[in-house]
């Protein structure tokens, strides 16, 4: 008689997670670890282009070496943050977003510069470099957004009736955006010297 009361509560609870919508929430919690995946991996292949990146550069004798010191102490900071979404905070992802905007911002100094060395230019490996860099910088910004599709989707799932009930019972938590970086905010000012005499 226990086994089949055991039985009957199983089927009663099975059919009741499956109309909670557990299944759509595991599946939307999946697509959501799945895009953070492909954000993490577009970011190491950005980290695994730099110590090429650098050593083409050093090639140059007369380069910057304060310039080449930023770009691997920022890769050193960015790829030493690791961040599980499931369990960030909004604070704890945007430290970990700002040291890949450091990195970021390290590496465009870095780029800018090499325009004043036409041999460093002129470096096949070097221009390929740059080329498979601003190609993983594009796949960042794609994955990114991807990523936040996932959140806004999942998120919206779960706060939604009937769902927000369950999901807290099944420990389905928010999970946190990308957000813009603050620099990016700021409206670049423009002086044409219009107004001087």
């Amino acid at each position: 008689m226990k086994k089949r009361a055991l039985y009957i509560f199983g089927i009663v609870a099975m059919q009741m997670m499956t109309s909670c919508g557990y299944n759509d929430m595991v599946t939307k919690r999946t697509e959501v670890d799945k895009q953070w995946g492909n954000v993490q991996s577009s970011y190491q292949r950005r980290a695994d282009l730099i110590p090429n990146l650098v050593n083409t550069v050093k090639g140059e004798a007369k380069f910057e070496q304060e310039t080449i010191t930023q770009v691997v102490e920022a890769r050193s900071r960015a790829t030493s943050m690791n961040i599980d979404p499931s369990k960030s905070s909004p604070e704890q992802m945007m430290k970990w977003q700002e040291a890949q905007g450091q990195l970021s911002s390290a590496l465009g100094r870095l780029i800018s510069i090499t325009e004043n060395y036409p041999n460093l230019q002129a470096n096949a490996a070097f221009r390929e470099l740059t080329d498979q860099l601003e190609g993983t910088e594009n796949r960042i910004n794609v994955e990114r957004n991807k990523y936040n599709e996932a959140v806004g989707t999942f998120n919206g799932t779960i706060q939604s009736i009937p769902n927000n009930i369950y999901a807290g019972w099944f420990g389905f938590l928010p999970r946190t955006f990308f957000e813009a970086d603050k620099s990016a905010m700021n409206v670049p000012k423009v002086d044409f010297g219009a107004d001087k005499k």
